[in-house]
């Protein structure tokens, strides 16, 4: 005769997060890099504008600040991709 499965043991599956801590370690120092690019291109406003002001085309707001979002985003990249379950 055929044996009964007793339904009572079903397996529940376990639900598991897509991204571990390390993962979001990545993420927040991607934001704080992109977070400082845009507070270093902030700024530099003109009072009169009929004055031109050649702080608008300083080094930190034409190649720093934006050399850091494209950090930034380069480790958000970095933090989707990785993965931690990989074995070494």
């Amino acid at each position: 005769m055929s044996k009964k499965k007793n339904d009572n043991q079903v397996k529940k599956p376990t639900r598991e997060f897509v991204f571990q801590k390390r993962n979001y370690q990545f993420m927040f120092i991607g934001l704080a890099f992109i977070a400082l690019g845009f507070i270093l291109m902030s700024g530099g406003g003109m009072d009169d504008t009929s004055v031109f002001n050649p702080q608008v085309y300083s080094f930190r707001r034409i190649r720093l600040a934006p050399t850091m979002v494209l950090i930034g985003l380069g480790f958000q990249v970095y933090a989707i991709l990785l993965n931690p379950h990989k074995k070494k």
